[in-house]
């Protein structure tokens, strides 16, 4: 897969991010992995719990977290796994409806992270903009 061709991650504000971050920029993505790994793994717990309480911080988090490297789609999903748990502390109900978003969200968070690291890999060997020539290496 093209990561540049993406649609998990915008990367104008990925660019962005890592243009204002600076020399922390790889530091502070590797805070997001530690948290991202957290955010999920409590996501899944919660949800086996059926404890619509605890789903509530580690999806807030992990949507912030996503959205400031510019990964909307991951961004969206943790939010929506927020709402329906605010709602159902609300109405004290269980989040069974949040069951579907939850499945989704370890496959997404893991996808999109490569594709985060990838892109801030130093080491990667970028494909030429020019036409017509072969790059030396294919990722």
């Amino acid at each position: 897969m093209s990561f540049e061709g993406s649609t998990l991650v915008d990367w104008t504000t990925f660019s962005r991010s890592r243009s204002e971050l600076g020399a922390g920029f790889v530091r502070i993505l590797g805070y997001f992995r530690e948290d991202g790994v957290k955010s999920v793994a409590a996501i899944e717990a919660a949800m086996r719990a059926q404890n619509a309480a605890a789903l509530v911080i580690p999806a807030h988090t992990l949507k912030g977290e996503a959205r400031q490297f510019g990964a909307e789609p991951l961004g969206e999903l943790a939010e929506e796994i927020e709402t329906i748990a605010r709602d159902c502390v609300e109405s004290h109900d269980t989040p069974e409806q949040a069951l579907r978003h939850v499945v989704r969200l370890r496959p997404l968070f893991e996808e999109t992270l490569n594709l985060l690291e990838r892109e801030a890999n130093p080491l990667v060997e970028r494909r030429p903009a020019s036409f017509g020539k072969r790059p030396l290496f294919e990722n």
